[in-house]
Order: structure tokens, then sequence, then C-alpha cells
């Protein structure tokens, strides 16, 4: 239970520094802590990370920083996709699934890496698909930048139905992309869509029959919220560069022994 606790915390605190990282190392965690598959831990995971996001996404809120109608079109998109994703992750074999997922987290880790290294600067908005209006503080809405965030929304619902993750890893760098919106929001937009889409989906397996024991399931949600609201509480004292490649050594060594497990 410790180890459960301490893991969950973790999730929660990469989740709220990065609005990006945490989903994806929770249902690793889950496997380490609690001996699950990919399949019996993503229910849980889900279920945590969209509570620690949603906490995380009032705060945003708050601040004035949620792009609420991006999120809300994202999200949208992304329940369906998570449908799809789930009926993919029972027609999977489970050591299929784990190779996967480790080889998503390596992608991410060099993703996050790299964007350390060059400085992830901003960007300026110029030729940005979602562009902040001067005169008015809200996005420009035409066919590209909608047909871009439903694009996003879909992938994202479907790697949240697929493995049990957020899906930030996805949200944070396409809005960097295609957007000039400051970090601040980014992360506070993206967590509001693993709130809505991770919330959904995991009501959907609990729907379909997903019955995890409860006493794991509650404690690693609070700690998952514990640890986002101190990630939260760091995000405005933290290097971004120190944060990303901290957070890319850690899903690069989760990677690399997800690998070990199923090779072995």
């Amino acid at each position: 239970m410790a180890l459960t606790l301490l893991l969950g915390a973790l999730v929660g605190a990469v989740l709220g520094l990065t609005g990006a990282g945490g989903g994806i190392l929770a249902v690793p965690a889950l496997m380490a802590s609690q001996g699950w598959s990919v399949p019996q831990a993503a229910p849980v995971a889900l279920l945590a990370v969209a509570a620690g996001a949603a906490f995380g996404a009032w705060e945003g809120w708050r601040r004035g920083e949620v792009r609420y109608r991006a999120a809300a079109l994202m999200a949208l998109c992304g329940l369906p996709g998570s449908a799809l994703g789930t009926r993919a992750a029972h027609l999977l074999p489970a050591a299929w699934l784990a190779a996967g997922f480790a080889l998503v987290l390596l992608i991410v880790a060099w993703r996050a890496w790299s964007g350390a290294r060059d400085g992830q600067a901003e960007r300026d908005g110029r030729g940005a698909l979602c562009r902040v209006r001067p005169e008015t503080g809200r996005l420009a809405w035409h066919p590209a930048s909608i047909a871009a965030l439903a694009g996003v929304g879909v992938f994202t619902g479907f790697l949240t139905g697929l493995l049990g993750v957020g899906g930030g890893f996805v949200i944070v760098p396409a809005l960097r992309r295609l957007s000039n919106l400051g970090m601040h929001a980014i992360v506070a937009t993206s967590l509001l869509v693993i709130a809505l889409v991770g919330g959904g989906s995991a009501l959907s397996a609990y729907w379909h029959g997903a019955r995890p024991p409860a006493l794991p399931t509650l404690a690693f949600a609070a700690a998952a919220l514990a640890g986002m609201m101190a990630g939260r509480w760091l995000i405005r004292r933290l290097a971004q560069r120190q944060v990303s490649r901290g957070f890319a050594l850690v899903a690069a060594g989760v990677a690399v022994a997800m690998l070990c497990h199923v090779a072995g």
C-alpha cells in the first residue's frame, strides 16, 4: 500500500507539472505496485488521473488559463475515439499492449528530452492554426483550426481507451505546434481535456464490467490528487527545462523496465 501511495503521488505531481506526463506513468505504476496487466490497470489509472486533472483544470480555470471551448471540442471528439480504443484493447494480447505502451513511453521521453534541449521556445503565433486574437484574447475559430483540434481529440481518445493514458503527451505538443498559447494555458487546457475524456472512459469501463479492488483504487486516486496539488504549486517555481528532462529520464526508465518484463 505504501508503494501504491508513493507512485500515485508521483503520477499526480508529474501531471500537475507537465499537463502531459503523469497519465502515461499511471498504468506502469499500478502494474508495478499491484502486479496488474495493462487492461486491469487502465480503468484505475484513468479514474485517478481524471480526478487529479479535474483539480488542476479547476485551479487553472480560476486563473483564467483554461481555453474551455478548445477543451470541449477535443473532449467531445475524444470520447468516440476512446470507445474504439477500448474495443481494440480487448482484442489485443496483453503482452502486445505492454510492449506498445513501452514504445510510446520511449517516444514521449525522447520528445521531452529534445524539447528541453532545444529550450522549448514559445511560438510567436505566425502561421498558427489556432491563434489568439490580440483584440479579444480568444482563439480565432475557422474550419482548419476546428478540424485540427478535432483530430487531436480523436487520437487522444483512442490512446486513452487503448492504453489507459490521460493523453496529455499528445495534447500539449499539439497545442504548442497548433497555437500561440502560453505554456500555462496549454497545460491547464490539457488537464481539462484529460479530466473529461479520462473520466468518461473510466465510467465506460465500469459500465462494461470493470471492477477493480476498491482500496487500491481509492488509495491511488487520493495520492494522485495530493500529488497534483503539489505539482501545481511547484510549476511556478521550477524551470520548464528541468521538469522536462526529469520527466524524460523517468519515462525512459519505466519504458525499459516494461520492455525487460515483457521480454522476460
